[in-house]
Order: C-alpha cells, then sequence, then structure tokens
C-alpha cells in the first residue's frame, strides 16, 4: 500500500496557503526583476565609465608626446643659443650636463 500524503492544514488552509504562496513568489519575481535592472545598470554604468577612461587616458598620452617633443625642440634652442660665444651668460657651463638631468623618452 503506498504512503499516504498527508498536509499539515485543513482543507480551508489549503486555499489560503496557495493564495499566500502565490503573494510571496509574485513578491520574489519582481525582486529578481528589480534586481537584474539594476545589475544591468550597473555594468552599464561600467562600460561607460570605463570608455571615458579610455578616452581620457588616450588625451594624456597625447599630451605628454606632444610636450616631450616640445621638450626636445626647446633643448635644442637652447644648447644653439647657449653655443653661441657672443653671450656671455652661459660661458663656463657644461650645457650637455645640465640637460642631462632631464628625463628623456
Amino acid at each position: 500500500m503506498p504512503p499516504v500524503k498527508r498536509g499539515r492544514r485543513g482543507a480551508s488552509d489549503v486555499d489560503e496557503g496557495d493564495e499566500e504562496y502565490r503573494r510571496k513568489r509574485e513578491r520574489n519575481n519582481e525582486a529578481v526583476k528589480k534586481s537584474r535592472v539594476k545589475s544591468k545598470q550597473q555594468t552599464q554604468d561600467t562600460f561607460t565609465r570605463v570608455k571615458r577612461l579610455k578616452e581620457e587616458n588616450q588625451e594624456l598620452e597625447d599630451t605628454t608626446k606632444r610636450l616631450t617633443k616640445e621638450l626636445e625642440l626647446l633643448k635644442e634652442l637652447f644648447i644653439a643659443t647657449a653655443a653661441n660665444k657672443s653671450n656671455p651668460k652661459f660661458e663656463g657651463m657644461d650645457l650637455e650636463a645640465l640637460l642631462a638631468d632631464t628625463p628623456d623618452k
């Protein structure tokens, strides 16, 4: 003989239990939807931030390259000006050693 399943509630409690179960499921489904929307938004925000930071990084790298080229040009102009023997300001200075202190790329 198969075992008999017995509920813990009476017949009137079953309908109320079903209704309570449906309400709980509905609340859970809403919570899951809300959580998924929040997760998607956070992911989208992260991608947007990454894109913005990559663009900013590229701009900074471009600026660094431009300033490095400008520095090299200014060094060359300085050496050319200082090499002019008619300028007594730079007499006796080791210009190459002076400019070697600046980092080059």
